[in-house]
């Protein structure tokens, strides 16, 4: 799949500004941007990169249980997590990092919880409503949706005040729109007009079944059937990103009701490091996905203005240097206590998980030495 004419494309591949019919409601938002905020985007892709790679080799070096990759995907998660207002609840999948650190989630939080450390990672409340990522597929569009009929009914948006009025958005894959989770949010947000934006990340890929075996016609189009406006953005170009879902956010919040975001953008590695997909996909498709890398094409058009090789050297000091750190302090975490797996199962004590326990301690012991 490629991008089309319905395709929404604010900076080209070769990384210069798109203006036409298509792009002017947008422009208005990329015009108000400031230097220091374009550079920003750039830097936090360049440094969740960097982290989202180092993650990885923590992973195949024992130290994590699982690493979920965001590789390819950072322009469709900055761009967005930007045009969110710092009241609006921001609810996650799971490979939302660089939103996560937008927000101003500590990213050992990450490392602890898919290193067992941790069942769920942090307070949203203290992180600027960044909820807790959710591993169950779909799940998340339920939530997100159930709070945005809160917040209608708390009357906490659409009284006309930007400053004030709130607005969720929730993040989810390719895959999810084949569950009913997705399909039954889509179906309460449009019946209660709900104050939300559903911002699908189409990367082409539920694990190894691709998106064109899931639906036979666009993902942007499936919305319309509940009587929700969908849009269809290049999801590997940040300014394309930030712009549309800001102003489907503005939208949302002045009480238009939930609307529909499909970035189109690639998983440039595996769905988990559980996963191969080698043996499912081929050269072509990467090769393709890869020329519209969204961090080359910002630093083309970020040159094209005039910054210099001292700004994007920088950048990747602070990459290496974030990265450097996240591996030493996760070094340097204890090994998970097995007893978290049986505690809060249940709300009160369990013989099941009594059992259970029990037999974990005896299978230890059975090895010579007792535990590791």
């Amino acid at each position: 799949m490629s991008y089309t004419a319905a395709t929404v494309q604010l900076l080209s591949t070769e990384g210069t500004l798109v203006t036409s019919d298509a792009t002017a409601e947008y422009l208005p938002y990329i015009e108000k941007l400031t230097d220091d905020q374009l550079r920003d985007f750039h830097r936090q892709m360049v440094v969740i990169r960097k982290f989202d790679i180092d993650a990885a080799n923590l992973q195949r070096q024992g130290q994590l249980a699982m690493w979920i990759p965001s590789l390819g995907q950072e322009a469709a998660q900055v761009g967005s997590g930007y045009a969110a207002k710092p009241q609006d609840h921001i609810f996650p999948s799971y490979r939302e990092h660089v939103i996560a650190r937008i927000r101003g989630v500590d990213l050992m939080r990450i490392i602890e919880m898919l290193r067992g450390l941790s069942h769920g990672g942090w307070d949203p409340k203290e992180h600027n409503n960044f909820h807790l990522y959710t591993l169950v597929l779909g799940s998340q569009t339920l939530h997100a949706t159930g709070y945005a009929m809160g917040v209608l009914f708390d009357g906490a948006t659409g009284t006309g005040n930007p400053d004030t009025d709130e607005a969720v958005i929730v993040y989810f894959g390719d895959g999810a729109t084949s569950q009913g989770d997705a399909n039954e949010a889509l179906v309460f947000a449009a019946s209660y007009q709900t104050p939300q934006v559903f911002f699908l990340q189409n990367n082409h890929w539920a694990i190894s079944v691709p998106v064109t075996r899931q639906s036979r016609t666009p993902l942007y189009l499936r919305p319309g059937g509940f009587g929700i406006p969908g849009v269809q953005i290049d999801g590997n170009d940040v300014l394309a990103s930030y712009a549309v879902t800001s102003a489907n956010l503005d939208a949302a919040r002045s009480g238009g009701g939930p609307r529909f975001i499909e970035a189109l953008t690639y998983r440039m590695g595996a769905h988990t490091t559980s996963d191969d997909p080698t043996k499912y996909r081929d050269i072509e498709e990467l090769e393709f996905w890869t020329k519209a890398d969204p961090i080359t094409r910002m630093e083309k058009f970020l040159r094209a203005r005039g910054e210099g090789d001292a700004f994007f050297a920088e950048i990747e000091v602070e990459a290496n240097d974030l990265a450097a750190d996240i591996r030493h302090r996760t070094l340097a975490l204890g090994v998970p206590d097995a007893e978290k797996m049986f505690n809060h199962v249940y709300s009160e004590p369990h013989p099941l998980m009594d059992a259970e326990q029990a037999w974990l301690e005896n299978y230890e012991q059975s090895f010579e030495g007792g535990a590791a």
